[in-house]
């Protein structure tokens, strides 16, 4: 185990999820500059935050599980993982409320660039472990 984890390095939870608010910002920053009103650039900044902002609920309650084993491990993922979609879940129906002139189509493009941060995030760990040989 100990010479498998030394060959593939880990990406800490934290990173993801500054690489999905980034990316969710530079969305956001693109739908405020061409966008023809601010509704766009505010729906997109709010697609992002209902992804960034529980992901980093869920990385702060991993992070903070004693460590008890697999089993007990496994069982915090799930609980913090339903907390997650939960709030997820919560603020998209939040949304209409909460954004004026909530634009969907931008909200979502931004939702979906921040949740494609997970696999790109996969995807640069496996470049790094290459450049490293």
């Amino acid at each position: 185990a100990q010479a498998l984890r030394a060959e593939l390095p880990s990406i800490s939870a934290w990173q993801v999820v500054a690489a999905q608010a980034v990316a969710g910002g530079f969305v956001a920053a693109l739908c405020f500059a061409f966008g023809d009103r601010g509704a766009l650039g505010w729906s997109a900044l709010y697609g992002a935050a209902c992804v960034v902002l529980p992901t980093a609920l869920l990385a702060r309650g991993m992070a903070r599980l004693p460590v008890r084993g697999a089993a007990a491990a496994a069982v915090g993922f799930m609980v913090w993982e339903g907390v997650k979609v939960l709030l997820t879940v919560a603020m998209l129906v939040a949304a209409v409320k909460v954004v004026p002139d909530l634009s969907w189509p931008a909200l979502l493009a931004a939702l979906t660039v921040c949740l494609s941060m997970n696999w790109v995030a996969l995807l640069w760990r496996g470049r790094t472990k290459n450049k490293s040989r």
